[in-house]
């Protein structure tokens, strides 16, 4: 229970009220000003980080007995174990060995995100490849220049995996296991060194913070991303063999004890997606009547967390390079990338939540992240009791939807799609419900 602990400060908030009266009152009531002000904010950071104690609590509560954390501290492995569904996607737990390698204490790193351990040499282009491996939700490993508390870079072998829930296939945590790479010492770590002198002692007073963490890591960033000079000159460190394989091992361990813990609760978790959850939600008759619609579609579940994507067809496959396996199970937001326009997003939310079809054109990215414009059409399916079933997302690129067609019109092929989709869901539900009676 000790990765519970989050750092909390407010102690000398209260010597900034302290004056001398012979310095005049109304630099006393700015000094008095000042304190209570401070004072304020740290209650409110306090009361932040009680709220995002309780959640880091219940991310493991919820899916492994106690024992679990005493089994974790037993192994010999550097990782941390995070949660995405908690808003900033912080540490909820960090190994013994992870600690010893950083110079962090616990309570330095629960509830953080990881990009306290990025420096000014840490190559941003594999950061942005591990918050795609995140948003897909998929394994990555890479060699990957971290700092220390003090300031100290090294590399290390970064390799992350997913953890599964068994019952829904949703994502539970993220297992991020760092492995140190031997290398020698290279002339542009002495070249650069004046940066981390530079930047040591913001990192430092950063992380005597928890909650005002991220107006400070942004700034960090921006400073940090106007010498690209310095990206430029990054020189890359492979793993070994051996390395690779510790890695490897240090997962296998980790995975075990969640596992282990997880089959306590009854709420078992796993390396892999499992998709029998979201595939069992249509029957072999429906996936057959919709496998004869030729256009490019998914149908979603509103009754499963997090709506996933319980049939894609193969025209959507083609289109967006994903195979069955890789789509299933999946909420639709996995197509969206940094282009992405957050007023498309929220349009496609709004028509959700009102149970209403909504057209919208939303930049998209295949699985190779090619980049192209989606003319999308979104509506609820109705079964024969009228409640709604499933969402259907029809999709059409604009290359196409532009492009000289005979025919119909993408609208109205759109529209032919929604339409057989809501058809075969009626029939069988009615079918099936006759059935039953």
């Amino acid at each position: 229970m000790n990765n519970l602990r989050l750092s909390r400060g407010g102690g000398g908030a209260h010597n900034n009220t302290v004056c001398t009266w012979d310095l005049g009152f109304h630099h006393h009531r700015h000094q008095y000003t000042e304190g209570t002000q401070k004072h304020t904010q740290v209650m409110e950071e306090q009361g932040s980080l009680q709220q995002i104690g309780g959640l880091i609590e219940s991310s493991f509560n919820s899916c492994y007995t106690s024992w679990v954390y005493e089994a974790l501290d037993e192994l010999e492995h550097n990782f941390t174990i995070t949660d995405p569904t908690i808003s900033g996607h912080p540490i909820v737990f960090a190994s013994n060995g992870f600690l010893k390698m950083t110079g962090y204490l616990k309570d330095e790193v629960i509830g953080r995100n990881g990009r306290i351990f990025q420096g000014p040499r840490t190559n941003r282009r594999s950061i942005m490849e591990i918050r795609e491996a995140i948003r897909e939700e998929k394994n990555i490993s890479m060699s990957l220049l971290n700092y220390k508390k003090d300031g100290t870079p090294f590399w290390m072998l970064f390799h992350l995996s997913p953890i599964f829930s068994k019952h829904d296939g949703r994502v539970i945590h993220f297992v991020s296991v760092q492995v140190p790479i031997s290398r020698r010492k290279s002339n542009s770590e002495d070249g650069n060194r004046w940066q981390e002198l530079v930047l040591g002692s913001c990192r430092r007073e950063v992380c005597s913070d928890t909650v005002m963490e991220l107006a400070r890591c942004r700034a960090l960033d921006s400073f940090v991303d106007t010498d690209n000079r310095v990206l430029e000159r990054e020189e890359s460190c492979e793993a070994s063999d051996s390395e690779k394989g510790k890695a490897l091992i240090a997962i296998g361990s980790i995975m075990s004890v969640l596992t282990h813990y997880s089959e306590l609760t009854g709420r078992l978790v796993c390396g892999n997606r499992s998709n029998s959850a979201v595939i069992c939600s249509l029957t072999s008759a429906l996936n057959i009547s919709l496998g004869r619609i030729k256009q490019s579609f998914v149908l979603t579940d509103p009754q499963l967390l997090n709506m996933p994507i319980v049939y894609a067809s193969d025209a959507f496959l083609n289109m967006t390079g994903y195979n069955r396996q890789e789509v299933l199970g999946r909420n639709c937001r996995f197509l969206n990338g940094p282009d992405t326009d957050p007023k498309a997003i929220g349009q496609i939310k709004d028509s959700i939540q009102s149970n209403q079809a909504c057209s919208v054109r939303i930049l998209n990215y295949r699985k190779d992240r090619s980049s192209f414009w989606n003319f999308l059409h979104i509506s609820p399916v109705r079964n024969a009791s009228a409640k709604i079933a499933f969402y259907v997302c029809v999709q059409i690129e604009e290359a196409v939807k532009n492009g000289v067609t005979q025919g119909l019109s993408p609208e109205t092929r759109q529209l032919g799609t929604v339409g057989a989709v809501k058809v075969a869901v009626r029939t069988l539900s009615m079918t099936a419900g006759s059935s039953r009676s």
